[in-house]
């Protein structure tokens, strides 16, 4: 049996990093976006650290990175969604919640996405036409401000950026800067492009900086929407939580109803160890435990 890189799965892979190289003239590398386990009809993968893979991610090195916020955004949105055959995902990037969010939806799922970063969207092309995907996607290149798609999806994610353009130094580099910062929309037009395209009894799920949680809750009110459960990520034990994942519906849904706090996640233990909350959101992804794919390492934060 060949391994992982002898595939012609794999093969695929290495020839479109090799033409996006060429054509964006930077370094772009491969990453495990989910683990093989549950993989539907495809061979495993292999990623640039060596481990196994269901599907990849092609990113530029020095560009915006996929991070913890991604993972733990599309993992919430299982959580409180009942299984979906499609979804929306808005501002997706290069793909990252969208179709982690898919991967845990099965096989038959779908995803819908809209990306307005050119190079984002150019990425998201080849990590859905190499993971063999295309079929199972709607990609549309565009502004989510000016989304409007008349069709209405039980389940929306979304992972705004996080910063007000006046907040810092914004990075020359483009694709970082409108992923870290609100230049093309901020928490409250995602809200209000997700709340177009609910449908009755759906979700929205999303997350949003933690010392900037007043903002969000405001944000997603005055779009229409409640926030009916949220929850703190603590990126380790002893220190302060980073980022809150929200999960919405419709405001004329929920009445009266107070919002559910539910108990922070901890993504590591005070020794850097994975909490066996975060291990077994690793296992939902596809990853076996251990150390193949730095099995006690999460994706590095942003």
């Amino acid at each position: 049996m060949p391994s992982p890189n002898e595939t012609p799965a794999m093969a695929r892979w290495l020839s479109e990093r090799q033409q996006l190289e060429s054509e964006l003239g930077e370094k772009i590398t491969l990453d495990a976006l989910t683990g093989p386990r549950g993989l539907a009809g495809g061979s495993a993968l292999m990623d640039d650290a060596g481990g196994a893979a269901g599907w990849l991610i092609a990113q530029r090195k020095a560009g915006h990175r996929h991070s913890i916020d991604d993972v733990l955004t599309a993992w919430y949105a299982l959580q409180v969604s009942p299984p979906v055959t499609e979804h929306l995902d808005l501002g997706t990037g290069i793909g990252t919640v969208g179709l982690l969010t898919l991967w845990g939806m099965g096989p038959v799922a779908r995803l819908t996405c809209v990306e307005a970063q050119e190079i984002s969207y150019r990425l998201l092309q080849s990590n859905l036409d190499a993971n063999g995907i295309r079929e199972r996607v709607d990609c549309s290149h565009g502004d989510l401000r000016e989304l409007a798609l008349g069709r209405k999806f039980p389940l929306v994610t979304g992972s705004p950026p996080y910063f007000p353009a006046n907040a810092g130094v914004v990075p020359q580099d483009s694709q970082k800067a409108h992923a870290r910062f609100e230049l093309r929309g901020d928490v409250s037009d995602y809200a209000k492009a997700a709340v177009k395209h609910l449908a009755p009894g759906g979700w929205f799920v999303l997350c949003f900086p933690f010392p900037q949680k007043q903002r969000a809750l405001d944000g997603i009110a005055a779009a229409g929407l409640a926030t009916v459960k949220l929850r703190d990520v603590v990126p380790r034990e002893s220190l302060p939580p980073l980022f809150s994942l929200y999960a919405c519906r419709h405001r004329d849904e929920v009445g009266d109803v107070a919002m559910e706090v539910e108990e922070p996640f901890t993504v590591r233990e005070q020794s850097g160890r994975l909490t066996a909350q975060m291990a077994a959101v690793r296992r939902g992804f596809g990853f076996e435990d251990g150390a193949a794919h730095g099995g006690h390492e999460a994706p590095r934060m942003a």
